[in-house]
């Protein structure tokens, strides 16, 4: 397992390498996380020059989540990932969504806030690869039961890559980490 010294998107080529050196070793799969999309561009392009093959599935925020009525990828971004052949998941985040409205509201903690918290206690990008990987087998975008080979990051850019089964949102305690690839310390 590589440790980054820092969290950050400064990772961002390396944890790609990583990850697809592996999804190339499995056969397996490629789930990344992005939000204004430089992170999902940059993996898709890292994707081609190492000539992966397999499927590459980019993650988004939902509409709204940063602005009403809005998304948070930028359409150059969403143009190059798209031009590679990779799949675009845009979807409601499944550890947060509706919670954050009413822990907002009525100042409470609910459930899927206390596992995201929990899974941050790694570090953020192990609660973003158990978030994205059911949020694109919920939207079809991935095999149900296969394993995958995951990314996320801590606020921009992808610093934390791991080989995962992911579960649907509904039996999301079903998902399983078999190895952290890379991560920040």
């Amino acid at each position: 397992m590589k440790v980054f010294d820092k969290p950050g998107p400064s990772n961002t080529e390396e944890a790609c390498r990583i990850a697809i050196d592996m999804a190339v070793k499995r056969g397996v799969p490629l789930v990344a996380a992005t939000t204004e999309g430089d992170a999902g561009a940059k993996l898709c392009a890292i994707a081609k020059e190492m000539g992966f093959e397999g499927d590459v599935v980019i993650v988004t925020h939902a509409f709204g989540s940063k602005k009403p009525g809005e998304n948070a990828l930028k359409d150059e971004h969403r143009k190059a990932i798209a031009d590679s052949g990779a799949r675009i998941v845009t979807a409601a985040h499944v550890l947060s969504g509706v919670e954050r409205a009413m822990s907002t509201r009525f100042q409470g903690v609910y459930p899927a806030e206390i596992m995201a918290n929990t899974l941050r206690m790694l570090c953020q990008g192990i609660k973003v690869v158990v978030e994205i990987g059911s949020m694109a087998l919920d939207a079809g975008a991935i095999t149900y039961g296969g394993d995958i080979v995951c990314m996320g990051g801590t606020g921009k850019g992808l610093d934390t890559a791991v080989v995962m089964k992911p579960a649907h949102a509904n039996i999301i305690f079903e998902t399983n980490i078999h190895e952290i690839l890379c991560m920040p310390y």
